[in-house]
């Protein structure tokens, strides 16, 4: 079944000392085969043990920048390390950011009407490999990722999502995938003085 979402984006201009409203109408089309995936950046819980995070905080950056040969020897632990890190069972308590993540998911589901599924770069499981799989298990078709991580140049946003998107359409290639970034400045500075403005006015 397909579903038409109309959304309504109003931004305010200044013309010749006048203030208007410019609306422009976008209409989402889901349907049954669409699967969104909202891709966050992820915290440890915060009653993880604070030496596990920290050696996994250092074997992270060495898996960056080691010597292929320094990499093979500690890449093990560090596989070890990050499952206990992303796996660390969550509560609303320990970490916040989680089920933040899920209030969003389920906000956009219904305003969409879409199957949203979360997913996390670091730090908290699952990761967008499995948020993948687990859209291809659902039957979706068309796959759509998006990040709250608005601002351009980071490397959540610009770097590792795409990268795990392009592996992913190697591993489904019967499945679209659209990438819904990056936003444009205007759309995160209007964002930014509505809620500067609903804290002042």
């Amino acid at each position: 079944m397909i579903k038409y979402i109309s959304i309504m984006i109003v931004s305010g201009l200044i013309l010749s000392g006048c203030s208007m409203e410019a609306k422009t109408k976008k209409v989402l089309t889901v349907n049954s085969k669409d699967v969104i995936i909202l891709a966050m950046h992820g915290v440890p819980a915060n009653d993880t043990p604070e030496e596990k995070v920290g050696e996994y905080h250092k074997l992270h950056g060495m898996m960056k920048s080691a010597p292929p040969h320094v990499i093979e020897n500690i890449q093990y632990h560090f596989e070890q390390l990050d499952s206990l890190v992303r796996y660390w069972p969550r509560t609303p308590e320990n970490d916040p950011y989680y089920f933040g993540t899920k209030k969003i998911a389920d906000e956009m589901a219904k305003k969409t009407g879409a199957t949203i599924f979360f997913a996390f770069n670091e730090f908290c499981a699952p990761d967008l490999p499995t948020a993948f799989q687990k859209a291809a298990d659902h039957g979706a078709k068309r796959i759509t990722v998006i990040t709250a991580m608005l601002t351009p140049g980071g490397n959540h946003a610009e770097i590792d999502i795409p990268k795990a998107i392009e592996v992913a359409k190697k591993v489904h290639p019967n499945i679209e995938f659209n990438y819904a970034w990056p936003f444009g400045i205007d759309p995160i500075t209007d964002l930014l003085v509505n809620q500067i403005a609903s804290f002042i006015n």
